[in-house]
């Protein structure tokens, strides 16, 4: 990664150096015509004003250095030039120069020569007699020009181009040794040292790699308690067939046994079942179908489900609040209702009571399910919604808890976009407020 870093910016800088000089160039080079042109503008309006061009019947002699003068007659016949015999030159009617002068009053040219390898200057102008005079100037190409100075471009490019290589490779040095630490060290608490902007990536990297060991770690404790939980009953009902189909069991036994089975069974097909849904939660790409739900009417529904074993528990069941509507999908809140209510019945105590409340509060609506049960523990309550997290093994082994349905109402609050609280005492009782957003 180092080495594809250091070309990259090594090419950048090659690159930025090499337009930089071509742009550097063309600058001057454009600053150099205007100034060419400016100073044979000058000179010709100053040529312009003299006496020498209002009687073209004498004879004419100019000379200046490194600038040539030519007259030209209205017609492009050249009357006088400083260089060349006027009487051996072609017509110069169609000259850019001469044409634009005659038409504007004055008129400009550059021209190449690649014969001769130099650019040539024009600058005309119409004179009160109408006669042109233009005035040219020859300089060499820009490639000749800056000919000469090339080599001190290349020595101080190669001075840069070193200047970058070292430069570089610090550059990339700092950027990738904190991510080479990082990896190396990936789980170690310290605080890797490294410039600030650096930080928050840094930071990024350390918890998804924290959350992928804790998603890891929870995957890893759900399959054991799985198999834990699939194995016991499974257990049970091989045993018991196998004393049966052994011809040990006798005819009351065969019946005890066959009970013993249907409700191992029974436990096996709600553990699967809750697997499932589990299952079905954890897929975001489920689709959930929302209706308007009375919060405070299916309330009263799962209660009037819950009668039975709440009086086999000798528990009471209560309910109070008013009619509330959110937005929801009926069946799954309908299993949040139950699963809360059946918790609180299974861990109460005899006599005890379910207190079930749904009540509207601005724009938001709060279900809430207390009970005067075993209570948890502050440092349990955390984790009560973990899967097949138990409070009191033993009593959820007796009760026949599964441990998954604080799990799936945890799933489905989040689907539903609410929130959950928890108040709990031991020996006192417990309290699950449940808040939705009401339509």
């Amino acid at each position: 990664m180092k080495r594809k870093i250091n070309i990259q910016l090594l090419g950048l800088t090659v690159f930025a150096m090499v337009v930089t000089l071509g742009m550097s160039l063309g600058i001057f080079y454009q600053f150099f015509q205007n100034e060419v042109m400016c100073d044979l503008q000058a000179f010709t309006k100053v040529l312009s004003e003299t006496d020498i061009f209002n009687n073209v019947d004498q004879e004419l002699s100019i000379e200046e250095d490194d600038i040539r003068i030519t007259l030209i007659d209205q017609d492009g016949t050249v009357y006088y030039d400083s260089n060349v015999e006027a009487k051996n030159m072609d017509n110069h009617a169609h000259r850019p120069e001469f044409i634009e002068a005659s038409e504007n009053g004055e008129g400009s040219n550059i021209r190449y020569s690649s014969t001769l390898d130099k650019t040539t200057f024009y600058y005309a102008l119409k004179l009160d007699n109408n006669m042109i005079l233009r005035v040219s100037k020859e300089a060499r190409s820009v490639w000749s020009m800056f000919g000469n100075i090339f080599p001190i471009i290349g020595i101080l490019a190669i001075i840069v181009f070193g200047i970058c290589i070292v430069v570089a490779h610090f550059m990339v040095q700092s950027l990738v040794t904190p991510i080479e630490q990082l990896a190396k060290d990936i789980n170690k608490e310290d605080v890797i040292s490294t410039y600030k902007e650096l930080v928050p990536f840094i930071n990024t990297i350390k918890k998804q790699h924290q959350d992928i060991i804790k998603a890891a770690k929870v995957r890893q404790e759900f399959t054991a308690n799985v198999s834990h939980e699939l194995k016991t009953p499974l257990t049970a009902i091989s045993g018991y067939a196998e004393l049966i189909e052994s011809g040990m069991a006798s005819e009351k036994d065969i019946k005890h046994f066959a009970g013993e089975i249907q409700q191992s069974s029974n436990r096996l097909l709600v553990l699967i079942n809750d697997i499932i849904q589990l299952s079905e939660l954890d897929c975001s790409e489920v689709e959930m179908n929302f209706e308007p739900v009375d919060l405070y009417q299916a309330a009263r529904s799962c209660l009037e489900m819950l009668k039975m074993n709440a009086k086999q528990h000798d528990i009471k069941l209560s309910i109070e609040g008013s009619s509330a509507i959110i937005q929801a999908n009926k069946v799954m809140i309908e299993e949040v209702i139950v699963n809360l209510c059946d918790n609180a019945i299974r861990y109460n105590n005899k006599g005890g009571q379910v207190k079930l409340s749904v009540q509207p509060v601005k724009d938001m609506v709060i279900l809430s399910i207390k009970d005067t049960g075993i209570g948890i523990s502050k440092e349990n309550q955390q984790r009560i919604f973990e899967r097949f997290y138990r409070v009191d093994k033993s009593r959820s082994k007796s009760t026949g808890g599964t441990g998954l349905g604080l799990a799936i109402v945890k799933h489905i609050v989040v689907k539903h976009h609410a929130y959950m609280e928890i108040e709990s005492e031991l020996g006192k009782g417990t309290e699950i407020r449940v808040i939705f957003k009401l339509i």
